[in-house]
């Protein structure tokens, strides 16, 4: 798969902001995690297309959201949404989940694309310079 400069630059940018987040948040994103029910959880991007994602409204970006986390408290603790960013026509997720198969269950259930899921491996941010 060939990567352009803007499509990895917003992927750079994605995983800085989320380890920064995290970090701010004392709560480190890293490959794998463990949960308090000792679930191995993994972190992925979905990117999900959706042509004029970057039109919709506050109403509608509420709506998305209430139908994803109504499916996820179904679908219980091994899978868990940190946040999206909406571009033109996509929106990039980063969840935790103990396998792939729960993301593409997830999407299915709440009849969400999910394009293309990736495995995080590691999380780089500014401060891993100094590190």
């Amino acid at each position: 798969m060939k990567l352009n400069t803007k499509k990895f630059a917003l992927l750079l940018s994605i995983m800085f902001f989320t380890a920064y987040a995290a970090v701010a948040q004392n709560n480190p994103v890293t490959n794998s995690s463990t949960t308090k029910n000792t679930t191995t959880m993994k972190t992925y991007l979905i990117e999900r297309d959706i042509p004029d994602a970057g039109k919709l409204t506050p109403e509608q970006l509420k709506g998305i959201s209430q139908k994803s986390c109504s499916v996820l408290k179904d679908m219980g603790p091994k899978i868990e949404w940190l946040q999206s960013y909406v571009t033109g026509n996509k929106i990039f997720c980063v969840y935790r989940a103990e396998s792939e198969e729960l993301i593409r269950e997830h999407a299915k259930k709440g009849g969400f694309p999910a394009n293309v899921i990736t495995e995080i491996a590691t999380v780089i941010s500014p401060a891993t310079a100094t590190q």
